[in-house]
């Protein structure tokens, strides 16, 4: 038997022209990964797009601006701290503290004299408020909330306290408020004096 030869198709002059599907379907996914990854494609080959730059000038000088008006407002950001002053006829002391609690300084009449009846005295008072209002300024504290507080039953504190205010107001210090801290008694034990109370 003779072998049949098979005949190839020649490819005729009107198929030259036509593009393949495969060539077509490879063209569709070249574009379609171009669009994903920035390139383009011009039929043939793809071209790389240079990103351009979005950010504009302006913002750069804005925040430079920004960080410039930061550090201007945690320079002049004024500290505040609270002054918890206890003064009796016996004793003044004065306990300096930030706005959450912690103590930044205390001075007591004891800590500026040696005598005993000086420790209430304004003279001793000024001493104190020295002493607090130079550890304040290593601080750069400027402004400060008064705390007054007398002997629990007292009606008016000690000599001392108003002496301290008015030597840190000269001291340069803001006093926002001054408020009274004195305790006052419900109930509890008996007062000492008898019966018939205390007689000179």
């Amino acid at each position: 038997m003779k072998n049949k030869k098979t005949k190839e198709k020649s490819p005729s002059l009107l198929d030259a022209g036509k593009p393949d599907s495969s060539s077509e379907k490879g063209i569709e996914t070249e574009r379609l990964r171009a669009k994903s990854s920035n390139l383009v494609h011009d039929g043939t080959r793809t071209k790389e797009i240079q990103p351009e730059s979005f950010a504009a000038p302006d913002t750069e000088e804005k925040d430079q601006t920004k960080s410039k008006t930061e550090e201007e407002i945690k320079k002049t950001r004024e500290i505040e701290a609270i002054v918890h002053i206890y003064s009796s006829y016996n004793n003044t002391i004065a306990h300096v503290t930030d706005m959450s609690g912690r103590t930044i300084t205390k001075v007591s009449g004891g800590m500026v004299t040696k005598h005993s009846r000086l420790k209430a005295n304004p003279t001793i008072a000024m001493f104190i408020a020295k002493r607090i209002s130079e550890k304040m300024k290593e601080e750069k504290i400027k402004n400060l909330y008064i705390r007054n507080r007398a002997k629990t039953g007292n009606p008016t504190p000690g000599p001392g306290a108003n002496a301290i205010v008015k030597s840190l107001s000269r001291e340069g210090f803001r006093i926002i408020n001054i408020l009274d801290n004195t305790r006052i008694p419900r109930g509890g034990p008996k007062k000492k004096g008898g019966r018939r109370g205390r007689r000179p």
